[in-house]
């Protein structure tokens, strides 16, 4: 199967230009507190050097479970992988160029119907089947940090793959992070979701942010 080059390497330059973590991530600690309505939580959170997240001192299991899920999702975001870890298997075909610029991405091989859209060397779109469910975001803002950029405000919509019926209504993001030692932290995160004509706001805070000391070689 042959592929064009240039649909590869523009979406190789994209994935490579997203911030991550390098191999030194040594983990941090970090206060929590989490507003759901009019429900307030706190906790206390550890995300160590293999990315792995804890939350103790909090009793509700389910704001527990939703504080986890967020770390979770974050941490597993900075991971640093090589394109070639990540995509070897797929090929890469150019597809539209919509009114702002940005080139979609049509992939085959083992991500076959997955697509995503680069602008301005940022993944704009990413539109992926895991396992029964297709997850779509759309991303409007972002950060640089000049070691690669960090998305700000997203939305995401699930799925049906087979019928295109939204599951759970669509979530609007905003993120913001600050820099603690050599690393970009999550300090906050808004999350609105619409389901039924009503729109649920949670606000996660990261505050007291302190790197773990490396552990020795």
């Amino acid at each position: 199967m042959t592929e064009p080059m240039e649909a590869r390497e523009l979406f190789r330059a994209a994935y490579e230009n997203r911030y991550t973590w390098d191999k030194n991530f040594p983990g941090y600690t970090m206060d929590v507190t989490y507003k759901k309505g009019d429900d307030v939580y706190t906790a206390k959170a550890r995300i160590d050097a293999s990315m792995k997240a804890e939350v103790s001192d909090i009793d509700d299991e389910e704001a527990k479970k939703e504080i986890h899920g967020q770390l979770w999702e974050t941490s597993i975001h900075r991971v640093r992988r090589t394109f070639e870890e990540t995509h070897s298997k797929n090929v890469f075909t150019l597809g539209e160029t919509d009114e702002t610029g940005a080139v979609e991405i049509l992939v085959k091989g083992t991500a076959m119907g997955d697509r995503y859209k680069v602008h301005n060397n940022e993944v704009s779109l990413v539109h992926r089947h895991i396992r029964d469910i297709v997850v779509t975001i759309h991303t409007f803002s972002s950060q640089n940090t000049g070691e690669g950029y960090l998305s700000q405000r997203y939305d995401s919509v699930y799925s049906d793959p087979q019928t295109g019926e939204v599951k759970g209504g669509k979530s609007d993001f905003e993120d913001h992070y600050e820099k603690v030692g050599n690393y970009y932290i999550l300090t906050q995160r808004i999350i609105r979701t619409e389901q039924d004509g009503q729109t649920q706001t949670s606000e996660f805070g990261f505050s007291n942010v302190k790197l773990l000391e490396p552990a020795l070689v």
